[in-house]
């Protein structure tokens, strides 16, 4: 797993007084200067009822592909990105990241990287930012628990996976459709 410096985890600000918290939790102005600069077209919603439910790893291929900005709301995720750029120094290695409703992070994943987390909390809710619209006839999916990524999975019992999410493509089978430095 090397860092990759396309992947970015932001911290957003919690202003607390004893009414609760308020947060800004997007500015197209502010994360420009924290080096995004991507125009977001759509906003998603999930809530993930148990703990250990598993969503991704999902990708869009262009011209439909898609940057993410995830933030979880309530509860906790282990959230991991898996750069699928060819010719990218870091193709097929993951990074994760721990979100949660109370340490103020989000990760922006820019295009060219395969997406998906796995709550941490019963009642775990996510919203995330898309640089475009949903296409499924552009959606692909990379097998979560692929030997090949080895991804290390805060795992203590098999995880709740979609069917579709079940029969997802290996990581050794995806002819990506992404080139590090042109499409990306």
């Amino acid at each position: 797993m090397k860092k990759d410096q396309s992947l970015k985890l932001l911290s957003i600000t919690n202003h607390v007084d004893d009414r609760g918290l308020f947060a800004e939790t997007f500015s197209a102005e502010s994360y420009l200067g924290k080096g995004v600069n991507v125009e977001f077209v759509q906003d998603n919603f999930s809530l993930s009822r148990d703990a250990g439910t598993m969503r991704g790893l999902h990708f869009q291929s262009p011209p439909k592909a898609q940057a993410k900005l995830i933030s979880c709301i309530r509860g906790a995720i282990f959230d991991v990105a898996v750069d699928i750029r060819k010719g990218s120094p870091n193709f097929g290695t993951w990074e994760a990241f721990k979100l949660t409703q109370t340490n103020g992070k989000q990760l922006y994943v820019p295009i060219g990287f395969a997406h998906g987390f796995i709550t941490l909390e019963p009642d775990s809710e996510v919203i995330y930012k898309c640089s475009n619209y949903y296409a499924p006839e552009a959606e692909f999916s990379i097998i979560w628990n692929d030997p090949n990524l080895a991804i290390d999975w805060p795992l203590d019992k098999k995880p709740i996976v979609s069917d579709k999410d079940s029969i997802a493509s290996s990581f050794k089978d995806l002819r990506t459709p992404f080139i590090f430095g042109v499409n990306s």
